[in-house]
């Protein structure tokens, strides 16, 4: 057989070694009908799990009907449906939608917003945060240094401050807390001054970064600084939003309401649309001509994206992702007595990680090895975190308690397996 001409590129990495032929709810199912129970729901985007028939019905309807009206040249009517109903769902005074197609561009489109409407030039990020892969969201992305690498410069204008990962820090809530918020305040005097600080941006919950929540205490000292200093508050809920903690938004666990919010992944079940949300006033005060794209806001995604509100309202699945998060969590703790490897369980709702360590040191390997075993007894899983050693748990918001039951099952018996293996 020759070799074909065209090819993938080399630089894409493929978690598994599965090929998926077809997905239906909790599952995928390869070309040769082996069926693998999907705990990586495509990094948090199948949220109503994989073809939802309400949500394959409605993209089948708006493709017959109209697959492309590009945002900027003609009106979509599913786009005006789509901003009303978010804006049901999104709180305070948020209720202006731009829409892109990935999280990544409504970070772009987040960064070009703050500073125009301020006429400031600098971002506070948080260490851990993950925000994108292009070059303003990368600039703004500190989860691992392997995303950055060896494309240097990055943009300017970011700066790095610290968040209260209490164990990476070995400290309680509150001095982990205290001291985040001290060194916020050390950087306003040292680095970037309220004055030239347009906005802090922060995931509620840190996703690549390792599943790190904030806590209340901590988001409402980003209030108290941002209204002080006239400074916006941007809230990234790519991963977390949606139901997948547990709320319908990630922030709504610490009682704290943003000046905008990034929302992307779990929007559409899987057709690619992103939006920024923020206030008519604030949008306003950007530039004519900031915000656009060919693609974004496509009809077929936004038809999706208003049955999976509809799927997520109608089936309860924010109740649910609270409830079997619990459950998974209860399960998670009781292996963490018999396998002190699992050195903390962390996380909301249906977005878990499960830190590996050996020797007091961060072990990707095991990590690695573990989803490797869990892939050979047909659960998928992914790994994030600094070093890789985090393994997450992020099933669809659909998982029931048996899908649970035997993901926990079948976790141990990696565990097990792997217990004695190093890499090679």
């Amino acid at each position: 057989m020759t070799d074909p001409k065209g090819k993938l590129s080399p630089l894409l990495k493929q978690a598994t070694g599965i090929t998926a032929a077809k997905g239906r709810g909790a599952y995928i199912i390869d070309p040769q009908g082996n069926r693998y129970l999907d705990f990586t729901s495509g990094i948090g985007v199948t949220s109503t799990g994989h073809c939802h028939p309400k949500v394959v019905a409605a993209a089948q309807e708006q493709v017959a009907t109209m697959i492309h009206a590009q945002a900027t040249t003609v009106m979509n009517p599913r786009l005006p449906e789509l901003a009303e109903k978010l804006g049901e769902l999104t709180p305070g005074a948020l209720n202006a939608f731009f829409f892109s197609n990935a999280g990544t561009e409504v970070a772009e489109a987040a960064i070009r917003l703050v500073r125009q409407a301020t006429g400031r030039p600098n971002v506070i990020v948080f260490h851990g945060g993950f925000h994108g892969r292009t070059m303003g969201s990368l600039s703004m992305t500190t989860s691992s240094v392997g995303l950055r690498a060896g494309v240097s410069p990055m943009m300017g204008g970011v700066v790095v401050a610290p968040f209260p990962h209490t164990h990476h820090y070995g400290w309680s809530e509150a001095e982990a807390t205290d001291f985040c918020l001290r060194e916020l305040d050390r950087i306003f005097v040292t680095y970037s001054s309220p004055q030239e600080t347009a906005a802090m941006l922060v995931e509620p919950i840190q996703g690549e970064g390792g599943y790190v929540p904030a806590n209340q205490r901590f988001m409402e000292g980003l209030r108290e600084r941002a209204d002080k200093h006239g400074i916006l508050l941007v809230f990234d809920e790519v991963q977390a939003g949606f139901g997948r903690s547990g709320r319908f938004w990630s922030h709504e666990h610490f009682g704290v309401t943003p000046d905008a919010i990034m929302i992307a992944k779990g929007l559409a079940s899987g057709f690619p649309i992103s939006a920024l949300a923020a206030s008519e006033d604030l949008m306003a005060r950007g530039w004519p001509g900031s915000q656009g794209g060919t693609y974004g806001g496509n009809a077929v995604a936004a038809a999706a994206a208003m049955a999976t509100i509809e799927v997520i309202e109608e089936e309860s699945l924010v109740a649910n992702a609270e409830k079997m998060g619990q459950h998974l969590r209860r399960g998670l703790d009781a292996l963490k007595k018999d396998y002190p490897e699992m050195d903390d369980v962390r996380g909301m709702g249906l977005m878990q990680g499960v830190e590996m360590r050996r020797n007091g040191e961060p072990d990707g390997a095991r990590a690695g090895n573990i989803l490797k075993e869990c892939e050979k007894r047909g659960l998928l899983m992914l790994r994030c975190g600094p070093y890789q050693e985090i393994v997450r748990w992020l099933p669809p918001l659909i998982v029931d308690k048996p899908q649970i039951d035997e993901a926990l099952g079948v976790f141990e018996e990696a565990l097990k397996a792997t217990k004695d293996q190093r890499p090679a």
